[in-house]
């Protein structure tokens, strides 16, 4: 029994990482995008009850995990300004991907803001500055470790990693689509992802993502909440 855990050690700890992560993503969904139960305890508790999740399974997520983040942070600060350097450019690749793609879906399809984006907005509004710590925090944190640490360690084909990555983490943030139109938003989350898992890919460590992605959802959190 000690020897099958040992040879399927990273399928068993990317099971239970992914239970985690959809059982905090389902709690989300059902408290804030399907709006159920929203009228008994208002959007501001379910925000608070979603965003105290989220950290939850952030801290059970870096426990599961801290071994191989030890590892990887050390290889981060061993090599830091080349790691940001790597990271930083796939970021603004992504973010050009994600800016072109959705002034397409906008003006030529006509989808109007995302369903993703409409929740978010919403919690932002109800909570501000604890979205600020689940989103630009947490929410990096949970999801590369989850949509590119545990898909890099049991997926060895480096194409096959990349799209199942990418598309996985885009597939996501649509996943509450009611509509074609809306659906196609899984284009700009995906380039995202892909660009996420491209810089783990050239530096060999999460945390190259993991800062892209904080630094990403931290500034669009801050200006959603000025304006």
């Amino acid at each position: 029994m000690k020897s099958y855990i040992n040879k399927h050690k990273n399928l068993i700890k990317g099971f239970i990482a992914l239970s985690l992560f959809f059982s905090a993503d389902f709690i989300e969904l059902f408290l804030v995008d399907f709006n159920i139960n929203i009228k008994n305890i208002g959007i501001k508790s379910a925000t608070i009850i979603s965003c105290a999740t989220s950290i939850v399974i952030t801290i059970l997520l870096i426990v599961l995990y801290r071994k191989d983040l030890i590892k990887e942070w050390k290889i981060f600060k061993k090599d830091l300004s080349n790691n940001l350097d790597i990271g930083f450019k796939y970021w603004m690749i992504g973010l050009a991907l994600m800016v072109v793609s959705n002034l397409i879906i906008n003006y030529v399809f006509k989808a109007g803001q995302a369903n993703n984006e409409e929740a978010v907005q919403k919690m932002i509004s109800a909570v501000p500055y604890l979205v600020l710590i689940s989103a630009g925090i947490c929410a990096p944190i949970t999801e590369e470790i989850v949509f590119r640490k545990v898909f890099k360690d049991n997926i060895k084909n480096k194409i096959i990693f990349v799209l199942t990555a990418g598309l996985l983490f885009g597939y996501l943030h649509v996943s509450s689509a009611e509509s074609f139109t809306q659906f196609l938003y899984i284009i700009p989350y995906s380039s995202l992802g892909l660009c996420f898992a491209i810089s783990y890919l050239k530096t060999d460590t999460v945390f190259t993502s993991i800062s892209m992605h904080m630094m990403h959802n931290i500034i669009l959190t801050i200006v959603s909440i000025l304006i």
